[in-house]
């Protein structure tokens, strides 16, 4: 399993969401291990990357995620079949 580097696009997405001035944000962090991202917040978080990159992600996608780095390879793939 190789490492995912997050975007800082994609920090900044998260972070704006969040009202978090800066976190050190890992590819291997879960939402939860994140000051603010609860339950509440975690649709909000989806919605504004899903804003921010103009992708629609599937309800399963969202649930398959484990980690910040699986959020960013949907992310990924996702751009790329738009382009």
């Amino acid at each position: 399993m190789g490492i995912i580097m997050i975007s800082e696009r994609l920090k900044a997405t998260i972070l704006k969401e969040l009202k978090l001035d800066d976190y050190d944000i890992q590819d291997t962090m879960r939402a939860d291990e994140v000051p603010g991202w609860d339950s509440l917040n975690h649709i909000n978080v989806i919605i504004a990357v899903e804003k921010e990159y103009g992708v629609r992600f599937k309800n399963i996608e969202v649930l398959k995620l484990k980690c910040i780095g699986d959020l960013q390879k949907l992310v990924d793939s996702k751009a790329e079949n738009k382009s």
